[in-house]
């Protein structure tokens, strides 16, 4: 039995006493729906008794003393559930993987590439930058849709409306006759993948505890990066296919994976938050109730719900409104620009030599079946890197991780840099591709997982779906800036940088070095209630792990402020 399993309050919601004094106040939020906006945010307020700030607080401290292994027994369903619907970004990691690829198939290449004076064919640099930036501005429209769509209909309903989408979708890719039809495909289904970046790791955050809050939301860059090293396989095989069957068939893979996910999620609990800002307290419980193994569903249900009810409250009173204009407001705007950066920090890393990599490799003068054969290699080191990331996080924060991380890349990208300016032979060529290999590693240890867990967790819970998607379209504009010059820094027939472009990736690292030490806060152990608090006060990023808050101080001391954050 997990902590406070055999003390504290446990009760049935069928049971009376004093439960239903907190039911009756939790119901009180769901009659007020109906009253005017400013009068049913002070009557919530007033109508939050000393019982259910009292389960609050148990709630909170519980889920602090939980341990990795009692969160596991206790909420195994809910593991599985973040993990089956995380799955979605397996098709966006292959895809996207397959495009920066497909530029070093020669029968993707002879099929949609110009040709050349020599008899070769070549996708030049501005249709390389297209195809990118088209799914890009794709995933921008993707991420403001899921937005709103999932405030007003769920997580669920939206995440089965896009997996339909994209099953449709992928028939464009399949039978594009020209790179121009193909453009349009990679529009819509980039479309889905913005959709797929906001549930996934909204999601994640909103059914996990506390200590489980970093696994499960790094997991869905595992699930990036298993999405990678699958289309290198299949890229890897299909080198010796005839035609274009070469790169239909890595198209044709992505069926696999639409309708066991539709399936699962169909039996999806919806998010507990989500119910509890739409004023279904007993809707919420049902779905903890789900979350949570049969043997531990007394684990405190109710108090787990007040929590939730609580935090709501605290963070309606600190900014009235769900919309993404109220993201720009008060304390979530730096709650918003601390999950763009950390989010923006993927693209301005370096990573985007990660994503051309096979590509990368031909440039740096390496043959085409080794270039694929390293790419397969880089991407299954990515795994193992994001595994290792768990244990990391287990021991450091998140803050020291991103900072480390960061740092390291920055060395490994000058030294990158320097041999390829130094050196022209074969042994530089696979110096390079080597370090190429670390770089992959570090940035899973580091940079790639941990950022969905800073990005899932920094945001206001009610506000969280839409700072997740605008972080994340800040992103893709930076992903638009990547496919752009990406593509001129390594194609020979422009600014030919080749291993040279580090140098450049260097230098935007120097720069996030110093955004990091002084603006992102360690949000590792925190619940969301004290997050708030610490938005609130406006403690220093620096001091946030080890200044002391009390978010129910109102417990002891409401007559003074019960909200008084």
């Amino acid at each position: 039995m997990w902590p406070g399993g055999s003390g504290g309050l446990r009760f049935s919601r069928n049971t009376g006493g004093k439960r239903i004094n907190i039911w009756d106040s939790i119901r009180r939020h769901e009659d007020s729906k109906s009253r005017t906006k400013k009068e049913s945010c002070d009557i919530r307020i007033n109508d939050i008794n000393d019982e259910l700030l009292i389960q609050a607080k148990n709630a909170t401290e519980l889920e602090h003393k939980m341990t990795l292994i009692q969160a596991v027994k206790v909420y195994p369903k809910a593991v599985g559930w973040s993990v089956l619907i995380s799955l979605a970004i397996i098709m966006e990691g292959y895809d996207t993987l397959l495009l920066g690829s497909f530029y070093a198939l020669p029968q993707f290449v002879e099929k949609f590439g110009e040709l050349q004076p020599d008899g070769s064919h070549v996708i030049t640099a501005p249709w390389q930058a297209g195809l990118s930036n088209g799914a890009i501005v794709g995933e921008i429209f993707g991420l403001f849709l899921a937005g709103f769509a999932t405030e007003r209909f769920g997580y669920r309903r939206t995440m089965i409306s896009a997996l339909v989408a994209i099953s449709a979708f992928i028939f464009i890719q399949f039978f594009a006759p020209d790179i121009k039809i193909l453009l349009v495909g990679y529009i819509l289904v980039g479309t889905v993948w913005g959709m797929f970046q906001t549930i996934t790791t909204s999601y994640a955050s909103d059914i996990s505890p506390i200590v489980l809050r970093a696994y499960l939301t790094s997991y869905v860059n595992l699930c990036w990066v298993i999405g990678q090293l699958v289309a290198s396989a299949v890229l890897r095989l299909s080198l010796s296919v005839n035609g274009a069957w070469a790169y239909r068939a890595c198209y044709a893979v992505q069926w696999f994976w639409p309708i066991p996910i539709i399936i699962g999620v169909l039996f999806a609990p919806e998010s507990p938050w989500w119910l509890v800002r739409h004023g279904r307290a007993d809707d919420a419980a049902k779905s903890i109730d789900r979350l949570i193994l049969k043997a531990h569903l007394n684990s405190n249900t109710e108090q787990k719900v007040a929590m939730l009810v609580y935090t709501n409250e605290i963070e309606r009173k600190a900014a009235e409104g769900t919309t993404f204009l109220d993201c720009l407001k008060k304390t979530d705007l730096r709650r918003t620009e601390i999950a763009t950066i950390v989010w923006l920090t993927q693209n301005f890393c370096g990573s985007a030599l990660l994503g051309y990599s096979t590509y990368f490799y031909e440039q740096a003068g390496l043959q085409t079946t080794q270039s694929f054969n390293l790419t397969l290699v880089q991407y299954s080191l990515g795994v193992v890197g994001t595994v290792c990331s768990w244990a990391a996080m287990t021991f450091a924060g998140r803050r020291t991780l991103y900072l480390w991380g960061i740092c390291i890349m920055f060395v490994l990208l000058i030294v990158i840099g320097s041999i390829s300016a130094s050196l022209v032979s074969k042994g530089a060529h696979w110096a390079i591709g080597s370090l190429l290999l670390v770089l992959t590693f570090v940035y899973d240890c580091t940079i790639g997982p941990v950022a969905y867990s800073i990005v899932a967790e920094i945001p206001s819970t009610r506000l969280r779906a839409k700072s997740i998607a605008i972080a994340r379209i800040v992103y893709n504009v930076g992903g638009i800036i990547d496919g752009i010059i990406t593509p001129y820094m390594l194609n020979p027939t422009a600014w030919n940088w080749k291993g040279k472009a580090a140098f450049f990736w260097a230098g935007m690292n120097a720069i996030l070095i110093v955004w990091i030490f002084f603006r992102l806060p360690e949000s590792k152990g925190l619940a969301f209630s004290e997050l708030d608090v610490l938005f609130e006060r406006q403690v220093c990023a620096r001091k946030f792990r080890t200044t002391p808050v009390d978010p129910f101080a109102a417990v002891t001391n409401h007559e003074e402020s019960r909200f008084n954050v």
